[in-house]
């Protein structure tokens, strides 16, 4: 990725805008149904290796219905007992499931007015924050398993597509067809907008030591910011087509991108230099999760799910059973669980279950 420096510049500035995006206030809502966290798990998960080798066994475990539409987003809590998803259902509605039985928990009614794009929960494990076509991003509260509304962010102006938040819970930003946007949670305010932008923002990724934003756009442009200043540090041309996902490793030295030009790419953060090009796709790659071991990707597209060794590039998996495009993937914080949403309107659960003795 092209250096474009650290130095100042008009071109380079930190807007800070507080005057046109107003933090809303509603009413609290909860949702339907209550996640009795001391309920025994219907299944055993093996534990996560040190290597990939485990993988190479992943299976399904569970079949989830009940979306009516595209599953747009997938998410898991801090403590692996709640996987959260978000569909294309005009009603906006956001599920709740148990992962370890897949049995669905309840339902946070209304939760957009259009499709919910992008789900992501606070480190802290106290904040769900979705955003959606309708250009708002939602707040809710999770406590005592519940969830409750605490605000809508209100300042986009075109559908809001991709969610991060830094590792301490204090800040999110939000990438839109209009640009980036970043918000204060602690407060619940906005805090300032990255406009230094002429494409249209698919996906955003926070590094996990909290100090640098990757965002990918529509004509295939991956650019590195500052967060302390806000300042653009690197851009490239990565891919030929538009930046569907990026996504950082665990030790923040590997950035990961993928494309609808059906490539994988991965970044040495520091240099900018290209490790390696994973083909294998044939047709685009809609999602990346990166699993917490650091050495496994899992991609997801027409063609099913899979999984890669991070390391040597080699595909460890591929896994088959939706009917449809996959459009949607994430792992377990416990790295044991992959879950995986479909154009066929169903959430797959996989994993290496464990006999109990």
């Amino acid at each position: 990725m092209r250096s474009e420096g650290r130095g100042g510049g008009n071109s380079r500035r930190w807007y800070i805008i507080l005057g046109f995006m107003v933090a809303v206030a509603l009413p609290v809502t909860t949702w339907e149904g209550f996640y009795n966290h001391q309920a025994d798990a219907a299944i055993e998960f093996a534990p996560n290796s040190e290597t990939t080798s485990n993988f190479a066994n992943f299976q399904l475990l569970y079949t989830l219905k009940g979306h009516t539409g595209t599953v747009k987003s997938l998410a898991f809590t801090p403590d692996n007992r709640i996987l959260i998803s978000g569909g294309a259902e005009n009603e906006g509605i956001i599920r709740l499931w148990n992962p370890a039985n897949g049995k669905k928990l309840g339902n946070v009614s209304k939760a957009h007015k259009t499709a919910v794009e992008s789900l992501v929960m606070s480190p802290d494990g106290r904040t769900l924050v979705s955003c959606s076509t309708d250009n708002t991003i939602n707040l809710w509260n999770l406590k005592n398993f519940k969830f409750s509304f605490s605000r809508s962010f209100v300042g986009h102006t075109s559908n809001v597509l991709s969610l991060a938040v830094s590792p301490d819970s204090k800040v999110l930003i939000s990438g839109a067809l209009d640009g980036i946007r970043l918000w204060d949670l602690l407060q619940q305010r906005p805090l300032g907008s990255l406009v230094r932008f002429n494409n249209l923002i698919y996906t955003v990724a926070i590094s996990p030591d909290g100090q640098t934003l990757a965002s990918g756009d529509d004509k295939g442009v991956i650019k590195l910011w500052s967060l302390s200043s806000g300042k653009l540090i690197s851009e490239s041309v990565a891919h030929t087509n538009s930046v569907t996902a990026v996504a950082f490793t665990p030790d923040g030295q590997t950035l990961v991108s993928a494309s609808r030009d059906r490539t994988i790419k991965v970044w040495n953060v520091n240099t900018g230099e290209l490790f390696r090009t994973l083909t294998g796709h044939n047709n685009w790659v809609n999602a990346i999760a990166i699993n917490p071991d650091g050495q496994t990707l899992a991609s997801a597209g027409r063609d099913g799910i899979k999984l890669w060794n991070l390391t040597s590039g080699e595909l460890i998996n591929t896994l088959s059973g939706h009917t449809d495009w996959v459009s949607a993937i994430a792992f377990s914080p416990n790295g044991r669980i992959l879950a995986s949403g479909g154009f066929d309107q169903k959430i797959k659960i996989w994993g290496i279950p464990v006999k109990r003795k």
